[in-house]
């Protein structure tokens, strides 16, 4: 039966409740919240004293408990008693109580700014998150600060069922808000690991991955690591899902996908990847017509043709591309020079590239490619690669 139980405070669709030395908490995986209650109930009880005499003091975390990222350091965090609070009048119990909370939210911020993590109970859960116990403090855990790990390794499951099951357990978070005056004491188990696995991740690694959402600017991506659990998650952003133009992530991923990705930038201060599924494939902007239609010797060479053989007819839709294009300003001259047709179909579609050959006399490649047939244009401008792309992308959006 608790002595009492004290409401610390709320944010919006959440009370947080610290229940203060209860049967629970004496019971509770921190052995140095367990003073006996025969002795808060005599009142020549001394808790400084207690704490002093301790096995493990208040004021000190045991290091067994606790895990270091970053420059963190390894001693102990000094929870000394509150300034101004005398050992008389710490032997009522609302005096204790506000000794202790206020430590506890002293070791919360420490905890937050030096990067621990911490091990704390899930005690339960509601419809934003899981409530885990931090010394006497319960603090909040939403669900979007959950590790990819227990999704992955239950897919099938909600996640109130995956919280559900969670209740009970140790879980490994960081502090990542620790606001007294609010009562706010937020906690995020995707920061724990980071801290812990972030370190398997080095940029030009491939991974295979599992979509986790989908959003309007990319995709982010599960890692499977060496061990085959998922971890960390990575961003891969719209321009790096596919060479070709990406109107709709979600018209090429969906959630739950098998994906094989590519790291292409740590950012470790800010806990970000960024990968790409686009190149893990060939780069389309290296092709030249010759490339677009191997010649092993199995083409009819006379299915290569210049412009001098005969007229080149422009494939559907790429006349009124030409003549946009020649509007752009630094763009002088744009002419079809060769034409070929590959063995297989590889799109109906009109399609454009530009080709990443250095430019002579000003001169760029586009290739253009629709059923079979392939056309390579040469481009005048004064333009660079970047400059030209984006002209480009101003005449598509004008071209109907």
């Amino acid at each position: 039966m608790p002595i009492f139980t004290a409401a610390l405070g709320s944010v919006p669709g959440l009370t947080f409740l610290s229940h203060l030395f209860t049967s629970e908490t004496t019971s509770h995986h921190h052995h140095h919240h367990s003073h006996s209650v025969s002795a808060l109930t005599n009142p020549s009880f001394n808790f400084l004293n207690s704490c002093r005499n301790s096995p493990i003091r208040r004021h000190q975390l045991p290091t067994a408990r606790v895990s270091v990222s970053g420059d963190a350091k390894t001693e102990g965090i000094d929870q000394a008693a509150v300034a101004g609070v005398t050992e008389d009048s710490l032997a009522s119990p609302e005096n204790v109580r506000q000794a202790r909370g206020s430590a506890d939210w002293e070791t919360a911020r420490d905890y937050s700014e030096r990067g621990l993590i911490y091990e704390g109970m899930v005690e339960g859960f509601n419809a934003g998150g899981l409530l885990v116990r931090f010394y006497s403090l319960v603090g909040f855990l939403p669900y979007p600060q959950l590790s990819p790990y227990h999704s992955c390794k239950e897919p099938n499951k909600t996640i109130q069922e995956i919280a559900k099951a969670l209740s009970g357990s140790l879980i490994s978070v960081k502090v990542i808000q620790a606001d007294q005056g609010s009562r706010k004491l937020i906690f995020s188990e995707k920061e724990a690991m980071w801290s812990k696995f972030s370190q398997q991740i080095n940029v030009g690694e491939i991974f295979e991955g599992r979509v986790g959402s989908v959003e309007d600017y990319g995709a982010f991506i599960h890692l499977r690591l060496s061990d085959g659990s998922y971890r960390l998650t990575g961003l891969v952003h719209v321009s790096e899902v596919s060479w070709d133009l990406v109107q709709d992530v979600r018209d090429i991923l969906s959630d739950g996908d098998e994906v094989r990705v590519k790291v292409i930038k740590i950012d470790r201060e800010k806990s970000r990847i960024t990968l790409s599924i686009k190149q893990l494939e060939e780069d389309p902007l290296l092709e030249t017509l010759d490339k677009v239609i191997p010649q092993d010797g199995s083409v009819d060479p006379s299915l290569i043709a210049t412009r001098s053989t005969y007229i080149i007819e422009p494939l559907p839709g790429l006349e009124g591309i030409l003549e946009e294009l020649l509007h752009e300003e630094g763009i002088s001259n744009v002419r079809i020079s060769r034409q070929g047709f590959e063995k297989r179909v590889v799109s109906q579609d009109l399609q454009l590239w530009l080709s990443n050959v250095p430019a002579i006399d000003k001169q760029f490649t586009l290739l253009a490619r629709a059923g079979r047939q392939v056309q390579e244009i040469q481009l005048t401008t004064s333009l660079d690669q970047e400059g030209i792309k984006r002209a480009l992308q101003r005449v598509l959006e004008r071209v109907p």
